[in-house]
């Protein structure tokens, strides 16, 4: 993966993103739209190499924008005391003189800010990689605690809201094998609660009901 820091390489910026050193900034722009939709971690969700993948390309293209997008021409003479182009005289034998056309403002080009939300996506499926790992260790406590954290900084997040639905309603599973079934209703409950959407969650936490009813 790109190490974006003091000693960054310019060359290793256009070969990440699979160009020659010194193309165009529209080539930039477009060779990252193709490479980041095809490496995009959420079409790639199990694929570690690809998310690094995608990052460095990230991290390659916000560090071309700063050296190589275009920036505007002055529409102002770089020398106060040198005058415009001279027109065409106006033939001596007409008496009307037609007004030169104002100066027209020169469209300038700002390059495209880096996108803010990257480093909240990165951070969320960091976050999800390690509640997987929580959950399949039946470490449940600390999967709760991490969904909720996620879900306390990315409260509309829909992904966040279900995985945060699933680390409930797994604990509560455990804590039926574990006959704490008093315990075990109440995470099932705030299941349903947090993702009340999810038909899949729904009928699971259905299941687990049932299997409380005939435990009573």
């Amino acid at each position: 993966m790109l190490v974006i820091g003091l000693k960054m390489d310019v060359v290793d910026c256009y070969r990440v993103l699979g160009l020659r050193s010194g193309a165009s900034f529209s080539d930039i722009k477009a060779s990252y739209r193709k490479l980041a939709q095809q490496y995009h971690p959420d079409i790639n969700p199990n694929d570690n190499k690809a998310k690094e993948k995608f990052i460095a390309l990230t991290e390659a293209y916000k560090f071309l924008l700063k050296v190589a997008a275009p920036t505007a021409t002055p529409s102002s003479s770089p020398h106060p005391t040198q005058t415009s182009i001279p027109t065409k005289p106006t033939p001596k034998t007409t008496t009307q003189k037609v007004p030169p056309k104002p100066p027209q403002p020169q469209e300038q080009t700002q390059p495209k800010p880096p996108n803010t939300q990257e480093i909240e996506r990165r951070l969320k499926w960091k976050t999800y990689e390690q509640l997987q790992g929580f959950i399949r260790e039946r470490r449940f406590p600390q999967a709760i605690a991490l969904a909720e954290a996620l879900a306390e900084r990315l409260p509309k997040d829909p992904e966040v809201k279900q995985w945060q639905a699933i680390s409930y309603q797994v604990w509560g599973r455990a804590l039926i094998d574990e006959k704490q079934w008093l315990k075990a209703r109440i995470y099932l409950k705030k299941a349903l609660k947090t993702d009340p959407n999810n038909k899949s969650l729904f009928y699971e936490v259905q299941r687990d009901f049932q299997k409380l009813e005939q435990i009573f």
